[in-house]
């Protein structure tokens, strides 16, 4: 009997652990036999090795062959395992050096002719691979940089299995395609092209809306969430928009996180391998409960908008028009930060982390004027209603807007502040709160909960006296109570305060409780 052995990754959700892919060529009836929890895709694998082997002038061993996947108990899916299986089995029949491949991770699907094509979730089993101790991993070369955000791990990728073979070989490469690429580990693993955030977008753009405008500073300071209510043409998706212009590029760590969850759902922009601005997701009110908070069927679970929407923005507009359910389901995320999502093969779990903003219309009729709405006031309340009360109570900041007057209009542009303008004062609130924060692991004033915000960031009884009026008259809820102070904290940051004043304590417990 012939052994030999490589590695590979299977993911469950954004989670990725290291598989053995082991090899035995024994006697018995000739076939390729996998073992090991496969599902249909990994299944027919077997099919696309053996062409691919023939297509790139190997032999295939006519003897039985037994392809083991362990551990065995953890279900594996998709087709990146062929390039693992097709190695092991060269290996075992002594085509390939044993020692060669025997500390190697491989990932990657074999087209029928030999060529490496590109798969999804290459950064995540990479840094699977990474913390399991692996040093070297071989990817497509389609996704060779995306492999390399990854620091201290050494990657190699190749255009097609004849390529590999040769390089496992200690062999000259073949003259129809390049020899595999082995750059450097970077010291970073984050010196890549960055892109620049969308510069046609502008908050000085949004005319009048001076509280709107505010409200989206604040927001942008301390991640709160946001639910604008006005007619159309108010502005209320433009400002949403515009959003994303005023928050700093992602943290190394964080963009690594963001990259690795889009790298999974087969999301990441063409020729961007790494996602250094807050991601802005905008899904259409037809969007299904699974859609928005992830799911799939079997084994084969994918992101949902809430965690591609993760350390960035949510935006639901015309959010009455969303199903009840839908809008529901979002409750749990935005207290938890994560979404678990649980089949009868296991349970997988998201990141989720987000800042919604929701727009609404007043009423289905959607008039541009209020004298011009033909809608019953029983409508207009059934309408508003279909966004459930424990869902705006988990809302920061509520603004009815107005439509802009004759003079905003026209005049506004010379007081308007542009993005750059408004960001550079997130970037000082943002300072301010990662100093006072300092030694936990919160990073903003909308992540630190209920209990620590009562016990270790309450402002003294002149500051709360608002808020104390508003819960002896029961008006204000105890996680409202919680919300207030998250946002006076982030009022006072933007301010420069140490504390939050009555004022700032007011002004978060007005933008609560519209509209």
């Amino acid at each position: 009997m012939t052994l030999a052995k490589t590695r590979s990754v299977s993911l469950v959700g954004v989670d990725g652990f290291v598989v053995d892919v082991e090899a035995a060529i024994t006697s018995g009836v000739p076939g390729l036999h996998l073992v090991g929890l496969p599902d249909t895709a990994l299944s027919e694998a077997r099919d696309r090795v053996r062409a691919a082997i023939f297509n790139s002038g190997e032999d295939w061993p006519n003897r039985h062959v037994t392809v083991s996947l362990c551990p065995a108990s953890l279900p594996k899916k998709g087709s990146t395992f062929d390039l693992a299986i097709a190695i092991a089995l060269l290996a075992a029949a002594e085509a390939v050096p044993p020692r060669s491949c025997a500390g190697l991770v491989l990932v990657g699907e074999l087209s029928l002719d030999g060529r490496l094509r590109p798969i999804s979730g290459v950064l995540p089993a990479v840094l699977a691979a990474a913390n399991a101790g692996c040093r070297t991993v071989v990817v497509p070369r389609a996704n060779a940089a995306e492999a390399e955000l990854v620091p201290e791990v050494e990657v190699v990728s190749a255009g097609s299995l004849h390529a590999l073979l040769c390089f496992l070989r200690d062999e000259p490469p073949p003259l129809d395609d390049e020899e595999p690429d082995v750059p450097t580990a970077r010291a970073d693993g984050l010196a890549l092209r960055r892109p620049d955030a969308r510069k046609d977008l502008d908050l000085a753009d949004v005319r009048g809306q001076a509280e709107a405008r505010r409200a989206l500073e604040i927001s942008a300071a301390g991640g709160h969430h946001l639910y604008f209510s006005g007619p159309p043409g108010c502005g209320k998706t433009m400002l949403a928009e515009r959003l994303p212009t005023l928050m700093p590029p992602l943290e190394p760590d964080t963009a690594l996180e963001v990259t690795a969850i889009h790298s999974v759902a087969g999301t990441l922009p063409p020729g961007q391998p790494l996602i250094v601005q807050p991601p802005f997701y905008a899904p259409h009110h037809t969007a299904t409960r699974a859609s928005m908070v992830g799911g799939g069927s079997g084994r084969v679970l994918q992101p949902g908008a809430v965690s591609l929407a993760h350390r960035g923005i949510l935006f639901l507009d015309e959010a009455p028009e969303f199903q009840h359910g839908t809008l529901d389901a979002l409750r749990q995320p935005l207290e938890e930060g994560e979404v678990r999502i649980s089949r009868a093969e296991g349970t997988s779990t998201f990141p989720a982390r987000f800042t919604l903003v929701l727009a609404a219309n007043p009423c289905p009729c959607a008039a541009a004027k209020q004298v011009d709405c033909s809608c019953a006031p029983g409508l207009r309340r059934k309408y508003t209603s279909r966004i459930s009360g424990p869902l705006i109570d988990r809302i920061d900041l509520k603004l009815e807007l107005a439509p802009a007057s004759r003079a905003e209009l026209r005049y506004d542009l010379e007081f308007a502040e542009s993005s750059t303008v408004v960001a550079e004062r997130v970037l000082l609130a943002r300072e301010r709160t990662l100093k006072r924060l300092v030694g936990t692991p919160w990073r903003s004033n909308s992540e630190i909960p209920g209990p620590e915000m009562r016990r270790r960031f309450t402002p003294g009884p002149e500051a709360m006296y608002a808020a104390d009026e508003a819960l002896q008259r029961g008006s204000l809820s105890a996680r409202g109570l919680d919300r207030i102070l998250r946002v006076a904290w982030t009022i006072a940051d933007l301010s420069g305060h140490d504390e939050p004043s009555a004022d700032d304590v007011g002004g978060a417990l007005a933008l609560w409780s519209r509209p």
